[in-house]
């Protein structure tokens, strides 16, 4: 009980000389050992250490993202979650056949440009122009039968096939030719089939009439 007592009251000189030397040492040891922290003093600790944490340290869950219909973002976060991209997988799922369509009418409108700008059908259209028999059945201006013409079939006089038909017109009316020619030896074209056939179905076969010219008559394309 005297060594509680001394412990939980400061210990004088007068008093410790009293003492035997070696509880003196002893009670001289426990004063100077250090004590453990209050119950209060962790308190104390943990309420400062909260005082000073800022805002901008406190994690806070990100907001989601903005959805299709959701309306204007009136502000900006830095909290908020980013929007998810569209995968490219299957934005060129879409994209990929539109593009193939477009390349392909891009393709075949130079394709029949090239055709309806040849050499060949011009020569065409010019013994048409010229022919009496044209002439009686379409009437005179004879051209091609619409603005934007469309030439069907092959046109390679470089390989030695020519077999292509298309729509002509005149004043009197409209009918759609068919000229098919292969190359002979020597480099020129002998001309097979020279027909108009109207909208009512009637053919004239222009080879077989009288004094048709032939309109690839004496042109070689080697």
């Amino acid at each position: 009980m005297s060594g509680k007592k001394l412990l939980a009251s400061p210990l004088g000189l007068r008093q410790l000389s009293s003492l035997p030397p070696s509880i003196r040492h002893s009670i001289v040891r426990l004063q100077f050992l250090p004590q453990p922290p209050s119950i209060l003093t962790l308190r104390s600790l943990s309420r400062s250490s909260s005082s000073s944490t800022t805002p901008d340290r406190i994690v806070r869950p990100l907001v989601p993202p903005p959805r299709e219909g959701s309306g204007p973002l009136l502000s900006r976060r830095p909290d908020r979650e980013l929007p998810d991209l569209p995968r490219p997988i299957a934005v060129w799922a879409k994209t990929l056949p539109v593009f193939i369509l477009v390349i392909t009418l891009c393709s075949l409108a130079i394709f029949n440009y090239e055709k309806s700008s040849s050499s060949t059908v011009s020569s065409i259209l010019y013994a048409l122009r010229t022919n009496i028999h044209a002439r009686e059945l379409l009437g005179d201006e004879i051209y091609f039968g619409s603005k934007v013409p469309w030439i069907s079939g092959e046109l390679a006089p470089m390989q030695g096939t020519i077999n292509i038909s298309f729509w002509v017109k005149g004043t009197k009316g409209l009918a759609k030719t068919r000229f098919v020619a292969v190359k002979r030896r020597g480099g020129f074209f002998e001309t097979l089939e020279w027909s108009l056939k109207t909208e009512d179905g009637r053919e004239l076969q222009l080879l077989e009439m009288e004094g048709t010219r032939d309109p690839l008559e004496g042109q070689s394309f080697d």
